[in-house]
């Protein structure tokens, strides 16, 4: 089974959205015994509330659904469990790389690497504060990312442990 953990700051716009774009993701292409996904936040103030009205709106316009997420903070042991961690944003992953030990940065990445072959990879801009279309644009991002990840998990991780059975 291949662990992911999407993470941004209070775990109620990016990384939620993020963990239910992947998983209908990986429920649409059958690899929903193979993969499994969570979200969390570097910070705690908002454990145990659900996603903000806004994310579940625009996550619901594109067919996804994020209600039954709540929020959590990130935890030590997430480090050992998960096998990607990924951060939202290049704060996030600064986060990321202190908290954790030399054992486990390989399994941190900054989540737009894998939508991207540019040599400046954008984090996803947090939309909490945007009055405008942030949600949508942040959704943007996140799709692409996640069909990225998607691709990746599949030719790295599942194709490899195919072969080696």
């Amino acid at each position: 089974m291949i662990k992911v953990l999407f993470v941004c700051t209070g775990n109620i716009c990016r990384s939620p959205s993020a963990e239910g774009v992947f998983r209908h993701l990986v429920q649409e292409s059958g690899l929903g015994d193979h993969i499994e996904c969570a979200s969390a936040g570097t910070d705690d103030y908002h454990e145990g509330h659900y996603p903000d009205n806004r994310a579940i709106a625009a996550a619901e316009n594109r067919g996804y659904d994020i209600t039954s997420i709540t929020a959590q903070a990130l935890k030590p042991e997430h480090f050992d469990e998960y096998d990607y961690l990924l951060a939202m944003a290049h704060n996030h992953f600064n986060i990321l790389m202190r908290r954790t030990t030399d054992d486990n940065r390989h399994k941190i990445f900054l989540f737009m690497e894998f939508a991207s072959d540019e040599d400046q990879i954008p984090g996803v801009p947090d939309p909490f504060y945007d009055k405008s279309r942030g949600f949508e644009l942040a959704l943007d991002m996140i799709e692409q990312g996640c069909r990225g990840l998607l691709e990746h998990i599949k030719v790295e991780e599942l194709d490899m442990a195919a072969s080696n059975a």
